[in-house]
C-alpha cells in the first residue's frame, strides 16, 4: 500500500479542507481531485475516499461545503440538512481548485471534481462556468427529476448547463436507486448525447442509493463499490493520458437492470 501524507488546510475565503497527497511524487506533476462530500457533511467516509484517491496517484481535497451549519452533529447523524445553492458551491470550488493549484506537486490542467448524492450536480455546475475542469465525475447524483429547473438553489436550467460542460463526464448509477430511477439516468445520457459530450455512464445491478459508502452496511454492496471505483481509476487515466484526444467524442452507456425493472419498488437502505 502507498504511503500517503495528510492535514488539515483552510482554502481561500476560510473553507477547512482535509488534504491527502502520496508522500513521494518524484519530479513529476501529478493529477489532483475535488473530492465533494455527502449529504452528511465532511465525515470519515469522506475523508477515507480522500486517502483512497491519494493512495491511487492523486492528490485529493476534501473541503467541508457544508461548514457553517450550525449544528454539526446532527448533520453528521442525518437529521439535518444544508441546501447547498449552485452560486455556494461554485466560489468553494474554485477556492479548493486554486488551493491544489498551488501545490508544487499537482498538474493544475488535470483537476478533476468528483460529486457524490446531493453534491452530484456541482462537478457539472462548475464545468458549465467554462472552468478548466479535467473530468466531472457524478456518483449517483445530479440526474433527479428535481434538478432540471432552476429555483432558489439551482441556478440554471439544468440541460443548459450540460451544453456548457466541456469536459469528459462519468455518471456512476445503481438499479435500486430510490431516488434516481433510471428513466432519470436516461434523460441525463440523452442530454449529454444531445449536445455531443464525452461520457461514461454506467447503472450497477442491484445497488441502492449510497451504495459506496461503507459506513453504512445496509447501503453498501462491495461488488459494485469495487467495480466502479476501478471504472472510475480507468476513466481518470484515459483522460488524464498525455495522448488523449479532446476533439474526438467518447460515449459509453452501459446499464445492467432486470427486465421488469420497477423504481417505486426501489427503497431506501439505511
Amino acid at each position: 500500500m502507498a504511503d500517503i501524507t495528510t492535514k488539515t488546510v483552510n482554502c481561500a475565503g476560510g473553507l477547512p479542507a482535509f488534504l491527502a497527497m502520496p508522500a513521494s511524487t518524484g519530479r513529476s506533476k501529478i493529477p489532483a481531485i475535488v473530492l465533494m462530500h455527502e449529504r452528511y457533511g465532511l465525515v470519515k467516509h469522506t475523508c477515507d475516499l480522500t486517502e483512497r484517491f491519494a493512495r491511487d496517484g492523486f492528490v485529493c481535497i476534501a473541503p467541508d461545503f457544508f461548514y457553517k451549519h450550525p449544528d454539526q452533529e446532527a448533520l453528521h447523524r442525518g437529521d439535518a440538512g444544508y441546501a447547498l445553492k449552485d452560486v455556494e458551491a461554485i466560489d468553494y470550488l474554485d477556492s479548493a481548485v486554486a488551493e491544489l493549484s498551488a501545490l508544487p506537486q499537482v498538474d493544475a490542467a488535470r483537476i478533476a471534481i468528483k460529486g457524490v448524492c446531493q453534491t452530484g450536480r456541482h462537478p457539472l455546475v462548475l464545468a458549465a462556468e467554462r472552468r478548466n475542469i479535467g473530468a466531472a465525475l457524478v456518483w449517483y447524483g445530479a440526474a433527479n427529476a428535481r434538478e432540471w429547473e432552476p429555483n432558489d438553489r439551482y441556478a440554471k436550467p439544468f440541460d443548459d448547463m450540460l451544453a456548457s460542460v466541456q469536459c469528459p463526464v462519468l455518471g456512476i448509477f445503481g438499479e435500486a436507486d430510490h431516488l434516481i430511477s433510471l428513466a432519470d439516468v436516461r434523460r441525463f445520457r440523452d442530454s449529454l448525447d444531445r449536445h455531443d459530450k464525452t461520457y461514461t455512464i454506467r447503472v450497477f445491478a442491484g445497488a441502492p442509493h449510497g451504495w459506496l459508502n461503507d459506513t453504512m452496511p445496509g447501503r453498501y454492496r462491495r461488488d459494485a463499490a469495487e467495480a466502479a471505483w476501478d471504472l472510475q481509476l480507468a476513466f481518470l487515466r484515459r483522460v488524464f493520458d498525455p495522448a488523449y484526444d479532446k476533439t474526438r467524442r467518447i460515449q459509453v452507456y452501459e446499464s445492467e437492470h432486470a427486465a421488469d425493472y420497477d423504481f417505486k419498488k426501489n427503497v431506501r437502505m439505511e
